[in-house]
C-alpha cells in the first residue's frame, strides 16, 4: 500500500469513527456496528447467547461483566482497554483503521459483516472472519454501490457504508393477511433478509405490486418453491417456501393477483410465506412500503 493510500485509509477512518455513532440507526437496523462486534467476541468466549443485534442491553452488558469477572478484571461493565485486549483477536482492530479482505479476522471484520447485512447483503452467521461468504457479500455490495468489486474493504467502501441502507421505492400491497412473525433484521447470529407470515398450509398469496414474473421454480438455496417478480424502479419482491406455484416464468401480472400457495417447502420448519424485497439486489426491509 501506497503512503498516499495509507494516508487517504487512515482519514475515511476518522471520518468514519468520528460519525459512526450517527450513522449506525440508519445503516444497521437501529444496531450499532461497534456493539455487534462486541456481542460476537463475547459470543466467541462463549458467554453471549442473544442476538447479534447490536444494542446495548442488559443481556450484552451482563455477558461483559460475566467475561471480566471470567479474566480476573474489574467487574464495571465497561469495555475498557483492558477488557479489549483480553477480548484477544476478536477485540482487535476498530472498525475503518485497516484495508480488510479475505483472510482477515477481528473485531473489524465482524463490524463490517454486520454493516454489510444491514444494506441489504448478508453473508451468513457474524463471526469476524472474513471467509468466502463475506467476500462475495462485499463484493455484491461494492457492486451496488458502483465500486470497483475487487473484494477488498478500503476507503471508498468504508464512504459507502456511511451512506443510509437502501429502501424500497415503491409501495406495496401485504401478499397475505395475517400476523407478522420475524421481522426483517438481526436474528440469531444471521441476518433475516425479509419478513415472514405464519399461515395455514395452502393460503393464498397475491403479487405485492404489478410486474413480470423473472422466476417461477424451485430455489435449491433453501428458499423452496419460489416466486419473484420485477417491478420499477429496480424492484424484485420474491415468494418463499410456496407449497403451489401458479404463474409461469415472463408473465405480466396485476397487483393483488394469485401467484402462489403457502406451504413448508425448501429450509422452513412450518407453513409460512418468507416475503422479501430487493432493490437492485440489495435485500431491504418490506414493511414500511407495505400498505
Amino acid at each position: 500500500m501506497t503512503g498516499v493510500e495509507s494516508s487517504s485509509l487512515k482519514a475515511v477512518a476518522a471520518a468514519f469513527l468520528a460519525c459512526l455513532a450517527l450513522a449506525a440507526p440508519a445503516a444497521a437496523a437501529s444496531g450499532h456496528p461497534g456493539v455487534a462486534a462486541l456481542q460476537v467476541a463475547l459470543r466467541a468466549h462463549g458467554l453471549y447467547a442473544g442476538t447479534i443485534d447490536g444494542v446495548r442491553g442488559p443481556g450484552t452488558a451482563a455477558a461483559v461483566r460475566r467475561f471480566q469477572r471470567h479474566k480476573g478484571l474489574p467487574v464495571d461493565g465497561v469495555l475498557g482497554p483492558q477488557t479489549r485486549r483480553a477480548l484477544g483477536r476478536y477485540g482487535r482492530h476498530m472498525f475503518g483503521t485497516r484495508l480488510l479482505q479475505v483472510g482477515k479476522s477481528g473485531w473489524d471484520v465482524a463490524a463490517l459483516q454486520f454493516v454489510l447485512a444491514a444494506h441489504g447483503f448478508p453473508s451468513g452467521p457474524f463471526d469476524g472472519g472474513f471467509g468466502p461468504r463475506t467476500d462475495a457479500a462485499l463484493r455484491h455490495f461494492q457492486h451496488w454501490a458502483h465500486l470497483g468489486a475487487d473484494g477488498v474493504a478500503g476507503p471508498g467502501t468504508y464512504a459507502a457504508l456511511r451512506r443510509t441502507a437502501p429502501h424500497c421505492p415503491i409501495r406495496l400491497y401485504r401478499p397475505l393477511h395475517g400476523r407478522i412473525g420475524d421481522p426483517f433484521g438481526p436474528r440469531g447470529n444471521r441476518f433475516h433478509p425479509g419478513i415472514d407470515f405464519p399461515a395455514s398450509y395452502g393460503a393464498p398469496v397475491h403479487a405485492a405490486a404489478s410486474g413480470r414474473v423473472v422466476y417461477a421454480g424451485w430455489d435449491s438455496g433453501g428458499y423452496g418453491y419460489l416466486v419473484t417478480i420485477g417491478h420499477r424502479s429496480g424492484v424484485r419482491t420474491m415468494y418463499a417456501h410456496l407449497s403451489r406455484i401458479r404463474v409461469r416464468r415472463g408473465r405480466w401480472i396485476r397487483i393483488g393477483s394469485l401467484i402462489g400457495n403457502v406451504g413448508a417447502s425448501g429450509e422452513a420448519t412450518g407453513p409460512h410465506l418468507h416475503f422479501e424485497v430487493r432493490v437492485r439486489g440489495a435485500a431491504v426491509n418490506p414493511l414500511p412500503a407495505l400498505r
